[in-house]
């Protein structure tokens, strides 16, 4: 019996230490993710150059693949045309996942936005980031864009 409670403390110990893990990793994302997109939104290409890897692979259900500087210039030529295109995390369908020693897997829902003909033209859509943490450093190195 008392070898049976002792185990049964351990593991729900283990339990709790995963949980908090995972909440802190779940924080930090989500707040990579913020500052990654408040960058997007507000034409930050200096910050979104340091969140995306050198060696970014983009593939996306529509457009096929882009890497690191076909993302950049497209997000800069999206600012120079002065578009407005915004996007906003849809938390609900939000879930992130450790990816053992090389970082995390965010995977979600996003909805963006820019003014069409007087209106708001949105569209939600699903994507999964992987991110690489090397050192205090996060970024992503491939995002899968789908479901436009």
């Amino acid at each position: 019996m008392r070898k049976f409670l002792f185990t049964f403390i351990a593991l729900n110990l283990l339990s709790a230490a995963n949980a908090e893990t995972s909440s802190s990793l779940t924080q930090q994302i989500l707040s990579l993710d913020k500052k990654m997109f408040d960058a997007f939104n507000t034409c930050d290409i200096k910050t979104m150059y340091a969140l995306f890897d050198q060696d970014l692979e983009f593939y996306h259900d529509k457009g096929g693949l882009t890497n690191y500087s076909q993302n950049l210039k497209a997000t800069t030529n999206n600012c120079n045309d002065k578009i407005g295109l915004t996007r906003t995390l849809l938390p609900e369908y939000n879930a992130i996942y450790p990816a053992g020693d090389y970082g995390a897997i965010q995977e979600g829902r996003h909805q963006f936005c820019h003014v069409a003909n007087g209106k708001n033209d949105c569209g939600t859509f699903k994507f999964v980031h992987i991110w690489k943490k090397s050192g205090e450093q996060w970024t992503i190195t491939r995002v899968i864009s789908y479901d436009h």
